[in-house]
């Protein structure tokens, strides 16, 4: 399994938005990142300087998220769709996607659950569960 450590997950996506500047060949996972990343202009300025990047500190008191959590979430949803792991997320996501006409918004709503069971499974200290998010998924996608 890989398990990137905040500098490696800081690097790579500063790596991908100068790639995407300059239109420089990518792997698979670079593309979606460069998409992911196109979608939040308001981080573009995270990306641009890599050793800033390293060196920021987020916290929730200074009310700014972190652009690099926010996109390898974006991420990990997007790999979890692929492969519908947990089974049913993609259907979920799918239904969101389509109940708010768009594939960003549904991220960010799937982002809500998603950050909902890894809170509650590490403060419970047992494994996520993903009966529970997809259901979450999906009660987003059944509210108006």
């Amino acid at each position: 399994m890989f398990n990137p450590s905040q500098e490696d997950v800081r690097r790579f996506f500063c790596a991908v938005y100068e790639k995407s500047l300059c239109n420089a060949p990518m792997e698979a996972i670079e593309t979606l990142a460069s998409q992911w990343i196109a979608e939040h202009p308001e981080y573009h300025a995270e990306f641009a300087n890599v050793e800033a990047a390293l060196a920021k500190v987020y916290t929730n008191t200074q009310g700014q998220s972190n652009p690099f959590l926010h996109l390898s979430m974006h991420l990990s949803i997007s790999e979890q769709c692929s492969i519908d792991q947990p089974r049913g997320i993609r259907q979920a996501v799918e239904l969101l996607t389509h109940r708010r006409n768009s594939l960003h918004d549904a991220h960010h709503e799937t982002m809500e659950c998603l950050g909902k069971m890894l809170e509650e499974s590490q403060s419970a200290g047992r494994a996520p569960d993903g009966d529970a998010y997809i259901a979450c998924v999906q009660r987003h996608a059944t509210r108006d």
